[in-house]
């Protein structure tokens, strides 16, 4: 069976239901926890597929210079190497920034300020050549937590989907390589984990139980975008879908 790395840099935020779906659709896992001293690979030899995760640290450098947590740096040199490889690869919030920062992309902290809860995104013209961001609705259900974001793609990267306050919400880089701003991930369990005792709700004057509840709502819609969504993913990296539309629209490259 094809296996899929799955980094998780943070306790509270697992695989979840996208563990779920892709197991569903095919693909083994194996999660690899660094923020509780697990050894991330070298390289990806001999995984299809790449799944980073999301967490509650930053994509950029600490005060001091240091990384927003120890293993960052070589999270980022594998997904260098998963571009450099086509090695099929999906990061998630915190992982969607860490891919942008590993390619000269810029994450900081948000100006509008935190964004959570359920809401919705636009799917961008290019997202109708892309493998996987071609059968997602025009205005798919999301949802989020998040206080930073990518506010420069790095060169090259196509948008596949934006909002009025974060415009970059999902973005490709290469042919096979992924990131979402939003949490496809999640259960309602998860977000309530979150809610409690939550510094940003406080800062946003939101009531966590209606935060919640309003998240709890969009559950079965979001299932119904993501799920497919990640079940072609899978499919992917099991070598059983057709990419070659997706390549046909990248760029050429000057000598």
């Amino acid at each position: 069976m094809a296996t899929a790395l799955v980094i998780e840099n943070d306790p509270t935020d697992d695989a979840r239901r996208l563990g779920e779906w892709l197991t569903e659709a095919g693909l083994e896992l194996w999660v690899v926890r660094p923020h509780a001293g697990d050894e991330l690979p070298a390289d990806l030899e001999g995984y299809a597929a790449l799944v980073v995760l999301g967490g509650d640290q930053q994509a950029y450098p600490l005060p001091d210079g240091s990384p927003g947590a120890p293993w960052f740096p070589a999270v980022e040199g594998l997904l260098r190497k998963a571009v450099r490889y086509r090695v099929p690869t999906l990061a998630v919030c915190l992982g969607a920034q860490l891919l942008a920062t590993a390619h000269a992309g810029l994450v900081e902290r948000s100006p509008s300020g935190p964004e959570i809860g359920p809401g919705v995104v636009g799917r961008r013209d290019a997202a109708e050549g892309d493998t996987l961001f071609r059968y997602v609705p025009l205005i798919p259900d999301v949802l989020q937590w998040h206080s930073d974001e990518i506010t420069e793609l790095p060169r090259g990267a196509t948008l596949l989907a934006a909002s009025t306050r974060y415009p970059h919400q999902a973005f490709r880089l290469g042919d096979r390589a992924w990131g979402l701003q939003f949490h496809i991930e999640c259960d309602t369990a998860m977000i309530a984990d979150w809610a409690t005792d939550s510094a940003q709700l406080a800062e946003l004057g939101y009531d966590p139980e209606l935060v919640v509840a309003a998240c709890d709502a969009v559950m079965v819609d979001v299932e119904e975008v993501w799920q497919p969504f990640a079940a072609r993913f899978a499919a992917l990296a099991l070598g059983e879908l057709d990419d070659s539309t997706t390549r046909r629209g990248l760029p050429l490259l000057g000598h």
